[in-house]
């Protein structure tokens, strides 16, 4: 009886499993495997060529400029988005007043959540083209506003501008990406009782210290898990800037991203033995995030314990 009902989780965990190698696992081993190599992507057989092809990772002027722009975004975008989204899902959950101890959230609140989350339903190449037409330097948009309200020096060609690109595609990935986590946070928050709150309140606490002390303490776990799937986004990019940027990855490199090299050497020179050493590289950078973000929320909550 007992060898039956292992034979028969066996066989229904296997199909999946063997899913999994094939179409998971596999093309992960078939690029560490070409990472090591010379392969062109045309030809027939791949010259084994060691470890050359990451050395030349470290002497690749334009894979270190993308490595330096992945690292900014990398700060910036998680830190951005995840500090606007518990500030406007605080606002729209715990924000309302009724009372002196009574806590609630805004009129509307759920209409607002509504709108911030529209940018999720549009593709990236369609929030890039909008933003396209938002960045013009003769018509766009925020020139366009800056002009109306007598600040006509702050206008700028901003993707065209190596000071401005990276910081104006950055403002464009932490738009499309607020909604989403404005909503997973005000799903978090609305777990919270209301109780913990209250009691706060009729401490004498304000809204500062009740979040500080209260509410992000709470939704770490959200939180943690959103600085992985941001920090994720930052270090690919590629879309994106690929839309976005003057070259795409110019001016003169000042938006160059790893994913944006990979595709350029693998895809326009026929070098994938390289740009899968690239791939290699990235899927490292990204697997050490997670692991920090995880280890770091896991030591949070035995020190809060």
């Amino acid at each position: 009886m007992k060898h039956g009902k292992y034979r028969f989780l066996a066989m229904a965990i296997l199909p999946a499993l063997v899913l999994h190698v094939v179409f998971v696992l596999s093309p992960y081993a078939q690029a560490f495997y070409l990472s090591l190599t010379d392969w062109t992507g045309v030809a027939g057989q791949a010259n084994f060529v060691g470890l050359d092809n990451f050395a030349k990772l470290g002497e690749d002027p334009l894979f270190l400029s993308a490595l330096g722009n992945n690292a900014l975004m990398l700060i910036v975008v998680p830190l951005a988005t995840i500090a606007i989204a518990l500030f406007l899902s605080s606002m729209l959950n715990l924000g309302g007043r009724r009372g002196r101890a009574e806590v609630g959230g805004v009129a509307g609140g759920k209409f607002y959540k509504i709108v911030y989350f529209f940018p999720q339903l549009l593709s990236v190449p369609i929030i890039a083209v909008l933003w396209q037409f938002v960045y013009s330097p003769n018509n766009g948009l925020l020139n366009g506003f800056l002009s109306s309200v007598g600040l006509d020096g702050l206008a700028r060609t901003w993707l065209a501008d190596g000071s401005t690109a990276l910081w104006a595609i950055m403002a464009v990935m932490i738009w499309s990406a607020v909604g989403f986590y404005v909503v997973l946070f005000s799903a978090a928050m609305d777990s919270i009782p209301r109780e913990l709150f209250e009691a706060a309140r009729l401490d004498g606490a304000g809204r500062f210290a009740t979040f500080r002390s209260i509410t992000l303490p709470l939704v770490r776990d959200n939180v943690n898990a959103a600085f992985v799937y941001l920090g994720i986004a930052a270090l690919d990019g590629f879309a994106l800037v690929q839309i976005l940027s003057v070259g795409p990855g110019g001016p003169d490199g000042a938006t160059e991203v790893i994913g944006l090299g990979l595709y350029r050497n693998a895809f326009s020179f026929g070098q994938f033995g390289y740009a899968s050493a690239m791939g290699v590289a990235l899927f490292f950078l990204t697997l050490t995030l997670a692991v920090i973000a995880m280890r770091s929320g896991r030591r949070t909550k035995v020190e809060m314990a």
